[in-house]
């Protein structure tokens, strides 16, 4: 079983910056694999990105592509979403989430996803 807490969302100028961690207890919840979603008011949860357990694989939506860069720490048990010159369709609720089980690789899918943080909201004002 994996807990995961997500923390570091906040009000931002268009153009500034946030990094958002997710911290993940359970025994082994340095083996999974990690990922970043959002969900806006009205509109359905979209992928952000995504890290394979050891770091070595990343995926990132084309939206966020050269803003956004997910990395983690597996001392700490904790992944990080770097967010860079943000634009106000970046505000949203983020959440972390892991897979059901180690060994699945990074996803785009919400549906493969098992473990979910409560997020943390992102305000971006114009």
């Amino acid at each position: 079983h994996v807990q995961l807490v997500e923390s570091g969302g906040g009000l931002v100028q268009a153009g500034g910056s946030l990094r958002l961690s997710c911290s993940a207890s359970g025994r082994t919840s340095s083996y999974y694999t990690m990922g970043w979603f959002r969900q806006a008011p009205g509109t359905e949860r979209e992928f952000v990105a995504a890290i394979s357990w050891n770091g070595g694989s990343t995926h990132s939506a084309d939206s966020v592509k050269g803003r956004f860069a997910i990395a983690r720490d597996s001392a700490k048990n904790t992944v990080y979403l770097q967010m860079n010159s943000l634009k106000p369709e970046d505000a949203a609720l983020y959440y972390c989430a892991a897979p059901r089980s180690v060994g699945v690789g990074p996803s785009t899918r919400d549906y493969e996803y098992h473990y979910w943080g409560q997020g943390t909201q992102v305000t971006v004002s114009s």
